[in-house]
């Protein structure tokens, strides 16, 4: 890891309580505008996440998220802030700083009722349970989304003054809708993109937030914002068309509280060729071998998740058994494996889940399983990526049936990483982004127990051919669509938002 060394930031501006978005905001060392002969050259990049990855530069050990940002990075210099994952007993003084290369990373430690307000609160039992479609396990509590908005105040007036005025701003995430406002009250006149990694939901599911009208009004700071596909900007431009007042300004632009500002879908992709490599050099692993050796020819089917509501597991289990009823000449003959590592265990809502995945596991296992085989193979584990690229290329059904998702990158991981000789087939939920591209896929209702059935059947007696052929066809989507275009057409729309004003 690089060295940390402290860095105390100069004193923000005080600003106005909720200054309109018309007015100009006050001039500051961090936001002085750029002329537009300077915007169009070269940009430094400063990314803002919720978490800051410092692992492995080149990405051996970093998600595909962190690929992508540390690669622009890389190119243009720049910054990553962010929440180090650290909690303390009181605010940050100060960010800590570790320099790599052309890359700065800048951190914050969360105070513990920051941490419990902000992120396991108002960002986890607010935002995360109604992007995806599930108001019944809102809990809003006033304090939780002050915490929040006290949250993104701090980063704000840490990140301020690292900034220099030709910066491109990149903001990522729900943690962080409010950002860009409280950085326009700091002086900051910089291009600020935001880019959604979640769905966003209709207006009116939106609108059962009681700070809706707040949230959203903060969110017309941003110059350029992104979602991952087409559905998730109908929901944010019917809500800002509705209920903010903002005017049409072009196909993919609109004026809302003084500001234009552009929606557009970016949706995000993979490292194709790293996924494929990785899963050519796991075939020989020790773990591959295992694996193989456990099966006994018997055909695999995988699914990969972190363990939450949303990925629609126990209606996976429910398909999987109707798969044993429906079908019993396959009895004996598949062995469904799924890694669900367990995520945000202080969440209430995650403890049950995982309670009744354990008791549908053994209960499919108690009526089917034999003394030389057990259909269903439940691990509450995580494993590295190779070894999990390895598990993926070995499965003859990739199974991704999430109740809602914004995109969801194991399937494309898992298209990516088979053989191209003899490809598996993947079975996909219609209400995951990854939809929108992937056609070729055996798409399904997750809702539908027999219909997924029905499909995984399918795509275990699925000729070779087409196989051969849906595989193809699904990675020309994914090399044309991967992780660098993804960064790449961001970047650039933000430059171009830059220049347009």
């Amino acid at each position: 890891m690089p060295p940390r060394v402290a860095l105390t930031p100069g004193r923000p501006l005080q600003p106005d309580p909720w200054p309109p978005l018309s007015r100009p905001p006050p001039p500051g060392t961090a936001g002085k505008r750029a002329p537009a002969e300077r915007l169009a050259g070269a940009h430094r990049l400063v990314v803002v996440s919720n978490r800051v990855a410092m692992g492995d530069p080149a990405g051996k050990s970093a998600g595909g998220l962190a690929v992508g940002i540390l690669a622009a990075l890389k190119r243009s210099g720049g910054i990553w802030f962010g929440w180090s994952g650290e909690v303390s007993d009181a605010p940050p003084a100060a960010a800590e700083i570790a320099q790599n290369d052309e890359i700065t990373y800048a951190t914050l430690d969360l105070a513990r009722t920051d941490y419990e307000q902000y992120y396991n609160g108002f960002a986890n039992r607010v935002l995360w349970p109604l992007f995806h479609y599930r108001p019944g396990l809102v809990e809003y509590q006033r304090a939780d989304f002050a915490g929040y908005q006290r949250v993104n105040r701090q980063f704000a007036a840490h990140l301020a003054p690292l900034l220099r005025p030709h910066d491109l701003i990149w903001v990522h995430d729900y943690h962080l809708m409010p950002l860009a406002d409280e950085l326009r009250r700091r002086g900051v006149r910089q291009p600020i993109g935001f880019f959604l990694h979640t769905p966003f939901p209709p207006a009116e599911l939106f609108r059962i937030l009681p700070c809706h009208a707040e949230l959203m009004r903060a969110m017309c700071a941003y110059d350029l914002v992104g979602f991952q596909t087409g559905g998730d900007i109908a929901g944010f431009r019917d809500y800002l068309l509705r209920w903010a007042g903002a005017q049409p300004d072009g196909a993919e632009s609109l004026t809302a509280c003084g500001r234009r500002q552009r929606l557009a879908a970016f949706p995000i992709g993979i490292d194709v060729e790293a996924i494929a490599g990785q899963s050519r050099q796991s075939a020989v692993a020790r773990q591959m071998r295992r694996l193989q050796e456990s099966l006994r020819q018997r055909q695999l089917i995988i699914g990969v998740d972190r363990l939450d509501y949303s990925k629609g597991l126990p209606q996976r289990f429910k398909a999987f058994e109707r798969v044993l009823e429906l079908f019993p000449e396959v009895r004996g003959q598949v062995t469904l494996m799924q890694i669900a590592p367990p995520t945000r265990s202080e969440v209430p809502e995650y403890t049950q889940i995982r309670r009744i995945l354990e008791t549908a596991a053994g209960h499919i296992n108690g009526r089917f399983a034999e003394f030389d085989w057990m259909p269903l193979r439940y691990l509450n584990k995580s494993f590295n990526h190779r070894t999990l690229c390895g598990f993926l290329r070995a499965a003859r059904v990739g199974l991704v049936t999430p109740l809602r998702d914004g995109m969801n990158l194991v399937a494309k991981e898992y298209v990516a990483a088979q053989d191209p000789e003899d490809p598996g087939a993947l079975v996909l939920s219609c209400f995951a982004g990854a939809a929108e591209e992937l056609g070729d896929a055996l798409l399904v209702n997750p809702f539908d127990a027999d219909g997924v059935a029905e499909a995984i059947h399918e795509a275990l007696v699925m000729p070779r051919e087409e196989r051969v052929a849906r595989w193809q066809s699904m990675m020309a989507v994914l090399r044309r669509n991967d992780i660098a275009a993804w960064r790449e057409s961001f970047v650039a729309a933000l430059a171009a938002a830059a220049r347009a004003r």
